[in-house]
């Protein structure tokens, strides 16, 4: 309950602030109306057409900020729509100035010819920024022609999912026992028979020979 609560909660703040938005709004245009209007009449501009002076400061506005909206990723378009915007709201409060000052007394001449001055120039401030906002249009058409389409990729059907099963130990290597080959049996040898040894005889001297004088050619 505490959560539906809280959603009913902030339901009614956002419609509660944007019914407060809209009520001051509305009071502030229509302030603000009425006191452009009577000054342009003070300015010496025609009783019936006094109206038309709110209107011009107000839709200038206006224009600059939907132009910022339209204009947010472009950045030159969008800088003249912010400076549009600044002036226009600049002298939108000081003309609710000067005629709190003027207290109900005609203007001055210069301050007249100010007053005068709002209108040609908010009618070429305007045309130029509809003039930004069609170049802005056709600049965005242009983008989205030379963008591809996406290509819609044919879906394949989804591969079968199996079970990764954990490999089995291998098992551990049995060592091999090679036979030695057989040894050739040695056969047993029969000793020799013994020979009787002869008696040694004494060694004999051996005589020293002498020396023989042989004659030579005969005696």
């Amino acid at each position: 309950m505490r959560a539906a609560d809280q959603s009913a909660g902030m339901r009614f703040a956002r419609w509660s602030a944007a019914l407060i938005i809209l009520g001051v709004g509305a009071a502030a245009f229509r302030l603000s109306f009425s006191t452009l209007e009577d000054l342009a009449r003070l300015a010496r501009m025609p009783a019936d057409d006094a109206w038309l002076f709110p209107l011009i400061v107000d839709g200038t506005i206006l224009l600059a900020t939907f132009g910022l909206l339209v204009c947010a990723h472009h950045k030159s378009e969008r800088r003249f729509f912010l400076g549009v915007l600044v002036v226009g709201s600049l002298v939108s409060v000081a003309g609710n100035s000067v005629h709190a000052v003027a207290a109900g007394q005609p203007l001055p001449g210069w301050a007249a010819a100010l007053v005068a001055a709002v209108a040609p120039i908010s009618l070429l401030v305007d045309t130029h920024g509809l003039a930004l906002l069609f170049r802005v249009a056709a600049r965005q058409r242009a983008e989205a022609r030379t963008e591809p389409e996406p290509t819609a990729e044919p879906e394949s059907a989804p591969a079968p999912v199996t079970a990764e099963l954990a490999p089995e130990p291998e098992p551990a290597p049995v060592p091999t026992v090679v036979p030695a080959p057989a040894a050739d049996p040695v056969p047993a040898l029969s000793p020799a028979p013994a020979v009787p040894s002869k008696p040694s005889r004494p060694a004999r001297p051996v005589q020293a020979m002498l020396p023989i004088a042989v004659p030579v050619g005969g005696a």
